[in-house]
C-alpha cells in the first residue's frame, strides 16, 4: 500500500502518532526535500529506501510508487503539511487508482494551525469572525475567478494566504480595498522549522517588511481581525490590545447559555 502521509509544518513533534508509525515502519519514503525537514526522516530505518522528489515530475514518481508496492513493500509519500490542501496529490491518486494500487491519507496539521498556536490566538472569535479562508493569490498557477483574492477578502474573514509571497505587492494592495491598513497581520516563515520566523506587521507595511526579510518561498500569511488580541505574546513585536470592550466570548461556557449537556444558570432562567 501507498500512504500519503502528511508531515505537518516541520516539527517533528507536531505529526501525528500514524504519520511517525508509519515511517517508523516503511521500506520506501518518497518525500517532498524543498519542504520536510532531515529531522522527521531520522524517524526511518537505516534500511529504508529513501527517494528525494523535489527534482522529479510525476511521471517520474509513480512508476516508482507503482513498482515498490507491488514488490511487497509499504511506501510512504510523505508531503509537507496536510496532503488535503496545495499538495498535488489529486494526480498521485489518480494514477494510483488506474494502476489499481491500494493508497490511505493520513492528514497533517497544516501551518495556519501552528500559527494561530505561536500567536495563541483564536481564528473564530464570537462577534468578531466566525470564517476562515484559506487560499492563495493567482501566479504561475492561477485561481479561479470566484475564488479571486479581493473577492475572498470582501468577507473580512480570518484569511490564511499561502504560496504568495512572490506576489506580495498585489496581495497587499488587494487586501487593503476591505481591511484596515492598521490591521495587524502575521508573516510566517518556515513555521515549525529551527529558523521559523513571524513577524506581526500592519497590513499596510506586509509587502515592504516581506521584501525587506527576503521571504519569497515558504512563507504563510495570516490576515484576521482576531488578531488584534491582547493574547499574542510580547516577543512578536506588536502593541497588542484588546478585542474589544469586555472582551467577547461564546456561548458555549457562558452561565446563561443552557445547552444539551448544562442547563441554563437558575437565576436567569
Amino acid at each position: 500500500m501507498v500512504y500519503i502521509v502528511g508531515a505537518g509544518p516541520g516539527d517533528p513533534d507536531l505529526m501525528t502518532v500514524k504519520a511517525q508509525r508509519l515511517i517508523q515502519q516503511a521500506d520506501v519514503i518518497l518525500y517532498a526535500d524543498s519542504l520536510v525537514p532531515q529531522q522527521i526522516l531520522q524517524l526511518a530505518r537505516s534500511e529504508a529506501e529513501i527517494i528525494p522528489t523535489a527534482n522529479k515530475t510525476l511521471e517520474e514518481i509513480v512508476p516508482i510508487l507503482i513498482d515498490r508496492v507491488r514488490s511487497g513493500q509499504s511506501v510512504v509519500r510523505l508531503h509537507d503539511g496536510d496532503p488535503c490542501f496545495y499538495g498535488a496529490v489529486q494526480e498521485q491518486m489518480s494514477a494510483l487508482l488506474e494502476a489499481e494500487i491500494p493508497f490511505e491519507i493520513v492528514p497533517g496539521v497544516s501551518a495556519y494551525q501552528l500559527a494561530a498556536a505561536r500567536l495563541r490566538v483564536e481564528l473564530t472569535v464570537p462577534n468578531v469572525v466566525q470564517t476562515i479562508i484559506l487560499s492563495r493569490i493567482s501566479g504561475r498557477t492561477q485561481v479561479p475567478d470566484a475564488e479571486e483574492l479581493s473577492t475572498l477578502a470582501a468577507h473580512q474573514a480570518s484569511l490564511c494566504l499561502y504560496l504568495s509571497a512572490r506576489h506580495v505587492e498585489a496581495a497587499q494592495a488587494k487586501l487593503l480595498q476591505h481591511y484596515p491598513p492598521e490591521m495587524p497581520i502575521a508573516i510566517c516563515f518556515r513555521l515549525g522549522w529551527p529558523d521559523e520566523k513571524i513577524l506581526l506587521v500592519p497590513l499596510y507595511q506586509m509587502a515592504e517588511v516581506t521584501q525587506r526579510e527576503q521571504l519569497i518561498r515558504t512563507t504563510m500569511y495570516l490576515i484576521s481581525p482576531a488578531l488584534t488580541s491582547a493574547t499574542i505574546p510580547a516577543e512578536y513585536g506588536y502593541n497588542n490590545r484588546p478585542l474589544a470592550e469586555g472582551s467577547p466570548r461564546s456561548r458555549l461556557y457562558n452561565a446563561e447559555h443552557g445547552h444539551l449537556f448544562r442547563r441554563e444558570s437558575q437565576s436567569n432562567a
